[in-house]
């Protein structure tokens, strides 16, 4: 008998950060679907859902946080799993891209680390990819099908708004390469000016950066310091110093991604930071907080990226028209 097909949301989750899943699954109103997960002696990850998934509208998301092949590894299998299973349509959702760093070949004999990223999930069986501020935007490229390239700005930007309201602000970008980024914060900020910092880095010497000197007005302004993510600090840290010695009354940070590796949280909390904002893409311990740090939910605006696609609408209504 003819029958009219029902679509049908499905939501699943890694074990990488399992609270955003449960958060996204609130506001959505859905059940995040079980799961058996667990690894083998040797390491190998196995993966099985619970219910049939048959003809679903599927969504995975995972956090990409330390140990992140592992992590990477769990969701390329369970896009597998779903694919083997019937699912309709698989939607992969990644708030942080892992190698996302390893955009373009700096030297010879390098990888494009990000590019393989985009296979592996493409032959895995993913439909769509969905992901929070990627490092470089050509990375929406490397994924044959659609990408939904989401910002955190205007979350943060109104955090910044609600608490400094008043405060002569400008805007500050850690490198030449924000500017364009500095640019729309400067926007949404009601025109505020920008400023950078100009930095030399040594190719052969990862995470270690000199800062040279401040392009821009600071003095007697509260200065914001913006970037997509925080890995070891060491950047970001050296960026609020300088800003600091020119003359800034104050500092703050804001940035999506709260990897924090190694010394980061002691160096952000050494730093002078008036207050330092992340987003919770990817997950921040009790360990790695501090006083003046201030964690943002993602799980609304994923929520409602699911929602805009499961019922075929419009994600870049949700920015604007500007996503």
């Amino acid at each position: 008998m003819p029958g009219t097909p029902k679509k049908n949301l499905m939501l699943f989750g890694g074990r990488a950060y399992p609270e955003l899943t449960e958060e996204v699954s609130k506001h959505l109103n859905v059940t995040v679907t079980p799961q058996q997960a667990y690894d083998f002696a040797n390491g190998e990850i196995f993966v099985r859902f619970e219910e049939s998934v048959r003809g679903c509208d599927a969504f995975v998301i995972q956090s990409h946080t330390n140990p992140i092949n592992q992590w990477l590894m769990e969701q390329l299998i369970m896009v597998d799993a779903l694919k083997r299973a019937s699912a309709k349509r698989i939607t992969v959702i990644m708030p942080f891209y892992p190698y996302s760093r390893q955009d373009k070949k700096h030297r010879g004999r390098e990888p494009i680390s990000a590019r393989l990223v985009a296979d592996l999930f493409k032959t895995a069986g993913a439909d769509r990819l969905v992901s929070v501020d990627l490092h470089t935007a050509q990375i929406q490229g490397f994924f044959d099908g659609p990408v939904d390239h989401l910002w955190a700005m205007p979350l943060l930007a109104d955090h910044i708004r609600g608490k400094y309201a008043g405060h002569e602000i400008t805007v500050v970008s850690p490198d030449s390469g924000r500017t364009k980024l500095a640019e729309k914060w400067a926007d949404t900020l009601g025109g505020a000016p920008i400023a950078f910092i100009h930095k030399t880095r040594d190719p052969l010497r990862p995470n270690e950066v000199v800062s040279n000197r401040v392009v821009g007005k600071v003095e007697g302004r509260l200065c914001i310091v913006i970037d997509d993510m925080v890995d070891t600090g060491g950047t970001i840290a050296g960026a609020v110093k300088q800003l600091l010695n020119e003359g800034a009354s104050d500092v703050v940070i804001a940035a999506t991604h709260g990897i924090l590796s190694g010394p980061a949280t002691q160096r952000l909390q050494d730093s002078g930071a008036r207050e330092v904002v992340f987003t919770d893409t990817l997950p921040i311990p009790a360990e790695k907080r501090f006083p003046n740090m201030t964690v943002l939910s993602i799980a609304p605006l994923l929520a409602r990226v699911i929602q805009e696609v499961f019922e075929d609408g419009s994600v870049t209504s949700l920015f604007d028209g500007n996503a």
